[in-house]
Order: C-alpha cells, then sequence, then structure tokens
C-alpha cells in the first residue's frame, strides 16, 4: 500500500502594505508607523531604531521629517546629556498613528477579497518570507 505524499502548505493570504503619499514627496508608511510605535513603547529614538536595524541618524532624519511634514510634532524628543535623552509620542504623533492603523485595516478589510483573487490568478505561489 502506497503512503500518501503530503501536499504542501497553503500559502499565506496575500497582505497589503500602504503609504499615503501627500505630495511634494512627503510619505507616510509602514515604516514610519512602525518607528513611532517603537518610539512609543521604548521612550527611545536610539532603541527605536536598533529595534528596526536602522541607524540612530536615519531615526532622528525620519522623525524631523515626520515632525516638519505634520502641524504639530508627533515626537517630542529631549537629546542625551548627563541625564540621558529620550522620546515620546506627542498626543498628535498618537492620533496620526491611530488614524494610520485604522486606514490600513479599513483598506486591507476592502481588499481581501479582490486579493485574494489576485492571488488565485497567479502561475505559482510566491516565495515565503516578505
Amino acid at each position: 500500500m502506497s503512503v500518501p505524499t503530503p501536499s504542501p502548505p497553503a500559502p499565506p493570504p496575500p497582505r497589503l502594505s500602504l503609504r499615503v503619499v501627500f505630495g511634494r514627496g512627503a510619505m507616510f508608511g509602514p515604516g514610519k508607523a512602525e518607528l513611532l510605535e517603537r518610539i512609543r513603547d521604548t521612550g527611545s529614538i536610539a532603541a527605536a531604531g536598533r529595534a528596526m536595524a536602522m541607524s540612530y541618524k536615519r531615526a532622528w532624519s525620519l522623525v524631523e521629517e515626520l515632525n516638519a511634514l505634520f502641524r504639530e510634532p508627533l515626537v517630542d524628543a529631549v537629546r542625551g546629556g548627563p541625564q540621558g535623552g529620550g522620546a515620546r509620542l506627542t498626543a498628535a504623533g498618537a492620533r496620526a498613528l491611530g488614524h494610520y492603523r485604522a486606514l490600513e485595516a479599513a483598506a486591507a478589510a476592502a481588499a481581501a477579497g479582490p486579493a485574494l483573487a489576485l492571488a488565485a490568478m497567479l502561475d505559482r505561489p510566491p516565495p515565503s518570507g516578505k
């Protein structure tokens, strides 16, 4: 009697990656949202950057970009010194992050059916990973 071969694992469902483009090259997407979340969670721009395999200079540059983009700053930062530095999301930062995550959830819900239909048309499942 032959042993049936197991079927290959099902590919993961398709997912959206949403970036809001405001014009003049100004954008807010998953990377900046993650940076804000990590700053909120760690209280540190440096720690947030390290957690994302990003240099402190790059993380600080993105914070400056976000703070300049919005009417109110999204991150309140205190530079290091004898007391050490720190950072926190402002109320505007928490609102901006919440709006982005809500937009992301709404887009994912609206796109679920068409994304699955599009994935069903693939010749073969894509390799796993990002």
